[in-house]
């Protein structure tokens, strides 16, 4: 379970000129993420071209997640 306020926190960390109302709406969704939501693995996810900038992220050590939203068979 996430704490709110971690998100918050982080969330202002990384977006300092944010609104309050921005960020709390960003929290809201972050928290609302529930169990229709999966993780993909890298195994999952390629990159469309060189330069798409989540590719220039990886390769620079930074942390990507992406998620799909699971289907309802």
């Amino acid at each position: 379970m996430l704490d709110r306020e971690k998100v918050v926190t982080v969330l202002r960390r990384r977006f300092p000129g944010a609104a309050n109302g921005q960020v709390a709406a960003a929290a809201n969704a972050i928290l609302g993420l529930d169990d229709e939501w999966e993780e993909l693995t890298a195994a999952d996810v390629r990159p469309c071209c060189d330069a798409c900038c989540l590719t220039e992220d990886s390769v620079r050590g930074g942390l990507i997640k992406v998620l799909k939203k699971r289907t309802h068979d």
